[in-house]
């Protein structure tokens, strides 16, 4: 069992276990040792996005970082995806991005990427948390090995050259008005500049971070923001991307959401139709709605479901020879131009779709009519309330009332102290009831 790493990298409120600058010092000095061999030299690219306690992490796994004998090269602030595109790029030997992605800024995380720019797998997380508890002095190199640091200031214009790169070249976006919501996060510099160069007429907004507005308000988790802008500035499209950038919802021009479920369906339908499509379907997770499995039945194509977690989406992409899949929540991988996923490429995809179609958000990206679904966050305290006989219990008679008629996901939150209730099926007061009754057991269990 792992004691540090989640679902998706370390995570949790700054300034307490783990993310505090002792665990990020262990970290890094950990790190060192799981990377260091031979002779040669070996160096880490690290990316944080706008958080406060950003720069206490960063600080502290710099300096076990450099004692293990690791040369980093600060990016700054950027989004996710652009660690994974230059770990690989710089062949540097691990990437670290230090984002709590959606959450508050009052949390913080780590991820980490391996030298091919994907997510380490689980054994390389278990390794590291070995190491992380072996004496000091067993990663401490001498005097004259210990790490350098550098500031990289080339990166910002190698990740905006590398999302152009995924927008066909025989296309523009010249005439098209976009508003970008940058969630006041990591993509704050590089996502308006990237639309501006393809030559979008670009309305950018939560672009003034201040160490802690990221998320607040603004961004894929509270696209109010960017509807409201659509709508006022008779925008033609709308794009929220979160904290950390790896993930974006849009609205169309009547300032309608836009999903991942339907952004992965639009996406997919263009790439079969251009034969560039493989594996023969799409790679999504237990949460994408019932919509969209029948829309790609009715196209031919399948529909594979993972766990929650795109990790788990691109590992089964990528052992099923998949290049397309992703979450209901905008998280959308691309294999043919990212390793993880990447808000400003999936939007960039949409957009070439309207530009290449000729035709407005509206008419081209509803592929689907939703099956009723409903989502309840419940949040606890201490130990997670789902071992308890009385929520088992509830949740045995909410599968038995839906029976076939719908289905039931209840996880833990792998980054937030929340259990998630979901319901989907085509009788709409049967799956909210459901829903319902459950986080209020839940609710009940937890006080």
């Amino acid at each position: 069992m792992k004691q540090y790493f989640g679902t998706d990298g370390i995570r949790g409120r700054a300034n307490q276990p783990p993310m505090t600058p002792e665990v990020a010092l262990k970290l890094g000095r950990a790190i060192g040792s799981f990377v260091r061999q031979g002779e040669r030299r070996h160096m880490v690219v690290i990316g944080k996005d706008t958080r406060l306690s950003g720069y206490m992490i960063e600080h502290a796994m710099v300096g076990g970082l450099t004692a293990a004998g690791m040369d980093v090269r600060l990016i700054g602030p950027c989004p996710t995806p652009a660690i994974g595109m230059l770990t690989r790029s710089m062949r540097a030997d691990l990437g670290i991005m230090i984002t709590a992605s959606h959450n508050p800024y009052t949390d913080n995380g780590i991820k980490l990427f391996g030298p091919d720019g994907f997510k380490l797998a689980d054994d390389s997380e278990l390794e590291i948390e070995r190491l992380i508890e072996q004496d000091p002095d067993a990663s401490s190199v001498d005097g004259e090995k210990i790490g350098k640091l550098d500031h990289y200031k080339d990166a910002y214009g190698r990740y905006i050259e590398g999302a152009k790169a995924s927008f066909p070249r025989e296309l523009s976006l010249a005439g098209i008005k976009v508003v970008v919501d940058c969630a006041n996060g990591g993509g704050y510099k590089t996502a308006p500049i990237a639309l501006w160069e393809l030559g979008a007429d670009v309305h950018p907004i939560g672009v003034s971070p201040n160490g802690t507005n990221i998320n607040r308000e603004c961004g894929s988790t509270a696209p109010d923001a960017m509807i409201t802008a659509v709508r006022e500035l008779g925008a033609d499209i709308g794009i929220a991307l979160d904290g950390d950038a790896d993930r974006a919802i849009l609205c169309d021009e009547k300032g309608h959401l836009i999903d991942g479920d339907q952004i992965i369906a639009r996406i997919g339908k263009d790439q079969y139709d251009t034969g560039q499509l493989r594996g023969g379907g799409v790679v999504t997770t237990v949460m994408s709605n019932f919509g969209l499995e029948r829309y790609l039945t009715s196209e031919n194509l399948k529909l594979i479901r993972t766990q929650v977690g795109d990790r788990h989406v691109v590992e089964a992409m990528r052992s099923g020879g998949y290049n397309v899949g992703g979450e209901q929540s905008g998280h959308v991988v691309l294999l043919d131009h990212a390793t993880t996923g990447d808000g400003l490429i999936a939007a960039l995809q949409v957009l070439a779709s309207c530009v290449r179609a000729q035709k407005p958000a509206s008419e081209i990206c509803h592929l689907f009519e939703p099956a009723p679904q409903v989502l309840i966050n419940v949040r606890y305290q201490g130990a997670s309330p789902l071992e308890l006989e009385s929520v088992q219990k509830a949740q045995a008679d909410a599968e038995a009332r839906l029976g076939n008629q719908g289905r039931l996901v209840l996880r833990k939150s792998g980054t937030e102290p929340l259990i998630r209730v979901m319901t989907q099926g085509d009788d709409d007061q049967l799956v909210t009831s459901v829903a319902e009754d459950l986080a209020e057991a839940i609710r009940q269990a937890a006080s």
